[in-house]
């Protein structure tokens, strides 16, 4: 018979390994008392319909806010086409008042324009005051710069195109000329 060779490692035997429920302490849950278990239930369940009631709260409250908001701002764009033809028939109200005011066509031209103002104001559209104001660049957009002995520096001396708001929206900025303060006198 031949013996087993030195490096060869013995197996332990069956008895010699340990078995889990040995290896780690065994911990025995306490079991709960049936009516301690289902109030923890119930309460979690009043929880999430007390939280799916503030949801559903939150959500109609956003959505009347945003149908309101949406009405309100509704004809922003019908509006903001309508801006290019106000000015232009602006021009025509003017050349007809350099050739006489008491035109027929001006005074026609005068009724339309009031009634336009009127249509704008109703709608909630305002002009951007802008002349003799200070240059604001969120309501004002400058086109040119100018020395004025009249204006400090910053002013607005000209309106070269009319800007408008839609309640607190801006829909169109005013075009204005600023004053760069008084002209810079060239030193001998």
């Amino acid at each position: 018979m031949t013996e087993p060779s030195p490096d060869t490692t013995q197996q332990p035997s069956a008895e010699e390994i340990p078995s889990p429920e040995a290896a780690a302490p065994v911990e025995e849950a306490a079991p709960l008392d049936p009516i301690t278990a289902l109030t923890q239930e119930v309460e979690r369940w009043k929880d999430m319909a007390y939280r799916s009631q503030a949801e559903l709260d939150n959500f109609r409250k956003r959505s009347a806010r945003e149908a309101q908001e949406t009405r309100a701002y509704a004809n922003a764009d019908l509006l903001r086409a309508l801006f290019p033809i106000l000015d232009n028939f602006d021009m025509g109200l003017e050349a007809a008042r350099a050739e006489s005011e008491k035109s027929m066509i001006f005074m026609g031209m005068s009724m339309v324009s009031r009634q336009l103002q009127d249509f704008l104001r109703e709608s909630g559209v305002q002009e951007i005051e802008a002349l003799s104001k200070a240059f604001d660049p969120n309501l004002h957009e400058a086109v040119a710069q100018e020395p004025s002995t009249s204006a400090p520096e910053g002013t607005i001396i000209r309106v070269t195109r009319r800007g408008y708001k839609l309640k607190d929206r801006l829909l169109r900025a005013a075009s204005v000329i600023v004053s760069s303060g008084p002209a810079a006198t060239p030193e001998a």
